[in-house]
């Protein structure tokens, strides 16, 4: 089970939802040194103490991210941040 998991409703066609999933990602990279790749329409993201995958399908985004045991304290900051960017990009809850 995930430790943070966040689904949000969207409207764009998928090309674009991965778009905007790639924008997402490529913060994620600058800002906290991660490795990113692509599974067919699922973006799995990693870095030490930290993993999990953004799932795109057709109205709908998902991510769901596991921590380690030192990252589980910040996991209400990083679930606010996760949250704000997938309104940004993606839209309502779902």
């Amino acid at each position: 089970m995930a430790d943070i998991s966040i689904k949000r409703a969207h409207q764009l066609p998928l090309e674009q939802a991965r778009n905007a999933a790639q924008q997402i990602a490529d913060r994620m990279v600058n800002e906290f040194d991660m490795s990113t790749q692509w599974q067919g329409d699922v973006l799995a993201f990693k870095r030490s103490g930290v993993s999990g995958t953004l799932a795109l399908r057709e109205n709908e985004a998902q991510v769901d991210v596991n921590l380690d045991f030192l990252f589980k304290a910040f996991s209400s900051t990083l679930e606010e941040k996760i949250a704000r960017n997938m309104d940004k990009f993606f839209g309502t809850t779902a």
